[in-house]
């Protein structure tokens, strides 16, 4: 596992010029005492999964991508587990890349050293989908700043919930790239183009309660993770499986016609009227009683 780094201070991560020649990446299990790049914590039917380099405001660093995934499988592995919530230890949520793995060491191949591209496509893609395709609801609890791909994952998540302190910055342009880890997508998706193409190419900073009212997240709360527990509780109660297809079903509204969409929606609900939350859900309304899903 990768050491943490000290002394960050600025929410796009630190550029250094000294970069490990290999990396192998050992598979783990995630456990509450591990001492990771990524904790695990079951509440229940809850999972609280935290992003842990406080110290360099939860950067992403190769392994703490597979700490992440091994997170997510632990979570989706564990059939008791019917939501979770992802947040970041410290002050920030996350500031995306931690740009001092990256190669900028002067000589042969500098530019190919260099490029962004391999790490895109070998651990932000990835995560970016796996949040996507969890079997589960997923909650973003933005307790402080979430910078460039940082941003990213916490649109990716079906809900998020912010700090009044925490703010979301599309750093990429400030480094001269563009938005990734799913972020030219989901800005669009959320804010319209007006407002994500201005974000994305000044790098200004939008504030929790602005990003509330501009449709980024769902609300503001003081204590963002025990709002984002409350939530997942509330979730993780409900019938799993309808939650996760209507996830699915609205993330491909925009590509589909209003008479695609329909066939879709009837080909989610004959596969959901199979399950036995749909005849759990159906009887207790008749019987007037509280349905007790099993997420089956």
């Amino acid at each position: 596992m990768l050491k943490s780094r000290e002394n960050i201070d600025q929410p796009i991560g630190r550029l250094m010029v000294h970069f490990p020649n290999q990396m192998i990446i050992e598979p783990v299990t995630m456990t509450q005492e591990n001492n990771l790049s990524v904790t695990f914590e079951k509440r229940g039917a809850v999972a609280l999964v935290t992003l842990n380099r406080p110290q360099a405001l939860n950067s992403f660093t190769r392994q703490m991508h597979h700490d992440l995934w091994a997170a997510l499988d632990q979570a989706e592995a564990d059939p008791e587990i019917r939501a979770l919530v992802l947040t970041g230890a410290g002050r920030g949520f996350c500031a995306g890349a931690d740009l001092s793995e990256f190669d900028f060491t002067p000589g042969p191949d500098s530019i190919k050293r260099a490029d962004p591209g391999p790490i895109i496509d070998q651990a932000f893609n990835p995560t970016t989908r796996r949040v996507q395709a969890l079997r589960m609801p997923i909650i973003a609890a933005v307790n402080g700043v979430a910078a460039g791909a940082g941003a990213s994952v916490a649109m990716a998540c079906d809900i998020a919930i912010a700090s009044p302190q925490a703010n979301f910055i599309q750093a990429f342009s400030k480094i001269g790239l563009i938005p990734d880890a799913g972020s030219s997508w989901l800005l669009v998706e959320r804010l319209g183009m007006p407002r994500a193409l201005a974000l994305a190419m000044t790098g200004d900073k939008l504030g929790a309660q602005q990003a509330k009212e501009w449709g980024m997240i769902w609300d503001v709360a003081e204590d963002a993770v025990a709002a984002a527990l409350t939530m997942a509780e509330k979730l993780a109660v409900m019938p799993t499986q309808a939650l996760v297809a209507t996830r699915k079903l609205m993330a491909g509204a925009h590509t589909r016609s209003l008479s695609e969409q329909l066939d879709q929606e009837r080909d989610a609900q004959s596969a959901l009227g199979q399950t036995h939350d749909y005849f759990e859900g159906v009887k207790a309304f008749l019987e007037k009683r509280p349905a007790h899903f099993k997420g089956e």
